[in-house]
């Protein structure tokens, strides 16, 4: 019998979600690449909503603090720093706005992931000093999970060796069960979280592996912490999020990941690349 044409997905505009308002927040929401966050945003709603004063409550509730000892403070945007990630380890203020979707989700990550944002802020600010002008090699690493970041907890090195493979049908539909079972995706990039809301197959993140018996943030902190100078976002191991088991319509089907555009196939260099993930 003939296969089922992969449905046809045209890659969205990042920027899209933003144009489209908040309406529909709560219920995009419900979609499992939303776990994190959440439970973050049910409270924010559960007080009056996204307003700076209600995420500055949430915040002195959760203690947030930057590692140079900063409360973190949700503000309005003022006069332009020269350094936005200096700013906020100087003095602990997120310039955020609340009707902004890319400003909220920023806002909500810190809620969710306090030990994880405040290790890459104050790694930027350590950075800053030494750079003349043109960002090194590690702050794009950092940019590039702060954006766009996922942390897979996996115990199963299996899975895990088919991921850093690329071996997507392998890993997303011929283990489909273990995958559920064993592998668990959270998504902290505010950035692809903005995207989410208007998905598509090829949204992909970039990755670190844990362990799943442990402290998610902490562990990713942890992960970070250990960087050197010379670190490049080539240790970041690249994951199309949207081939995780019911996380997008349609993926219920093997011919869903034929579509090399979006499960790119294995490189060369890629073992090596990615080596340093986990």
């Amino acid at each position: 019998m003939e296969s089922a044409r992969a449905p046809q997905v045209r890659p969205r505009r990042a920027g899209a979600a933003s144009r489209r308002g908040n309406d529909p927040l709560e219920a995009s929401l419900r979609q499992p690449v939303f776990d994190p966050l959440r439970p973050w945003h049910v409270r924010l709603q559960a007080a009056g909503g996204a307003t700076l004063g209600h995420l500055n409550a949430l915040a002195d509730a959760a203690q947030l603090r930057t590692e140079s000892g900063r409360p973190v403070r949700f503000v309005a945007p003022g006069a332009a720093h020269a350094h936005y990630e200096a700013r906020v380890f100087e003095s602990g203020c997120v310039e955020t706005r609340p009707e902004s979707l890319h400003d909220l989700f920023n806002a909500l990550a810190w809620l969710a992931f306090p030990r994880t944002k405040a290790r890459m802020n104050a790694m930027h600010a350590a950075r800053i000093p030494h750079e003349h002008g043109r960002r090194g090699r590690l702050r794009d690493l950092l940019t590039l999970f702060d954006e766009g970041g996922a942390i897979v907890a996996c115990a199963d090195s299996e899975l895990l060796d088919m991921l850093r493979g690329f071996r997507w049908k392998e890993l997303f539909w011929e283990h489909r069960r273990r995958v559920l079972r064993s592998m668990r995706i959270s998504v902290l990039g505010h950035a692809v979280l903005e995207k989410a809301l208007d998905p598509w197959p090829g949204i992909t993140c970039k990755a670190i592996f844990v362990t799943p018996d442990a402290d998610l943030d902490a562990q990713a902190a942890a992960w970070l912490a250990q960087r050197s100078t010379q670190a490049t976002p080539r240790e970041l191991a690249p994951v199309p999020i949207f081939g995780y088991p019911g996380w997008f319509p349609g993926n219920d089907r093997p011919e869903f990941y034929d579509d090399t555009r979006y499960f790119r196939p294995f490189r060369r260099d890629s073992a090596r690349a990615y080596g340093n993930a986990g």
